[in-house]
């Protein structure tokens, strides 16, 4: 699985961090989100998946 995130779409709202603090940070510069395990580690699947769901911009995207 891959997860990547739309830096133009996302506005540093953390949510993926809180969800998935192990597959995403945040930009010290523009709080944007960007992956940190890619591909996704398979226990992390849920996690990601979790990230996508709860993004209030729909700014990521899984790919299996």
């Amino acid at each position: 699985m891959r997860v990547t995130v739309d830096r133009d779409r996302c506005q540093g709202h953390a949510l993926c961090v809180l969800n998935a603090p192990a597959l995403f940070d945040l930009d010290e510069i523009d709080s944007h989100a960007y992956v940190l395990a890619d591909p996704v580690p398979g226990e992390l699947a849920g996690s990601a998946r979790s990230a996508v769901e709860n993004c209030p911009e729909q700014a990521i995207a899984v790919a299996d």
